[in-house]
């Protein structure tokens, strides 16, 4: 297995640690490789703490081909990321974290279905919130199924995000926009109006995200000042 590729696994999990998108054990990290399998980091480590040697090689069956240097464990997220892959084959990375503004506008029930900011329009898309589930089961998996083919990014309510990607970068860089984007949606609130973009402004932003080449499914978003999504 490459060095290369655990060791930027292994970086991903410092950033978001560094950046506070994570703290304590929360978030998940993957990969997909060849043949079926993929990289995940371990159960109940910070993510600052995770070394190349500890992450975790799975077949999409969900068997364990081989455990991390430490004899550490998949971690108990797992099935979502399966999920993903099982079902998305454009889908190279999966992260999982806890971004703290994010996430509580999932606490709010709330998710990002507007067209807010063009750099979320172009890179994320719209962001779904889906329904409660708990924690490292199958109905968490099964919580994705409505929006899993045709979204990017995903808000967990009550819990956190997951955002894919056809690389670990731009699965990464995805997480860190959905924060940014809650953050500044959070102080146009806070200032009396959130204005969104229009159809044709829209439009070309998903006209250069196809010429880009980002691929993947874009729904689009609605240009309605009718807030986030509520559910």
């Amino acid at each position: 297995m490459s060095l290369a590729l655990r060791k930027e696994i292994v970086g991903v999990c410092r950033r978001l640690w560094e950046r506070g998108l994570v703290a304590g054990q929360d978030g998940n990290v993957s990969v997909r490789l060849p043949g079926d399998r993929l990289l995940v980091t371990p159960a109940g480590m910070s993510k600052v703490d995770v070394g190349p040697s500890d992450l975790v090689e799975m077949r999409l069956d969900g068997s364990t081909a081989g455990r991390g240097g430490r004899g550490t464990r998949a971690s108990s997220e797992v099935l979502m990321h399966l999920r993903i892959y099982r079902r998305r084959p454009d889908v190279k990375a999966v992260v999982h974290a806890h971004p703290p503004t994010a996430t509580g506008f999932a606490v709010a029930g709330e998710g990002f279905m507007d067209c807010v900011l063009p750099e979320v329009v172009y890179q994320v898309g719209q962001v779904p919130l889906l329904r409660y589930a708990t924690p490292g089961t199958e109905a968490l998996a099964d919580s994705f199924e409505p929006y899993i083919a045709t979204h990017d990014a995903f808000l967990l309510a009550n819990h956190g995000a997951t955002t894919v990607g056809p690389s670990l970068l731009l699965a990464h860089q995805r997480m860190e926009s959905l924060e940014h984007a809650a953050r500044i949606v959070l102080t146009a609130r806070l200032l009396g109006r959130v204005n969104n973009l229009t159809a044709t402004q829209v439009d070309e932003l998903a006209a250069a995200r196809q010429r880009s080449g980002l691929g993947g499914p874009y729904p689009g978003c609605s240009t309605r000042s009718s807030g986030p999504e509520r559910r």
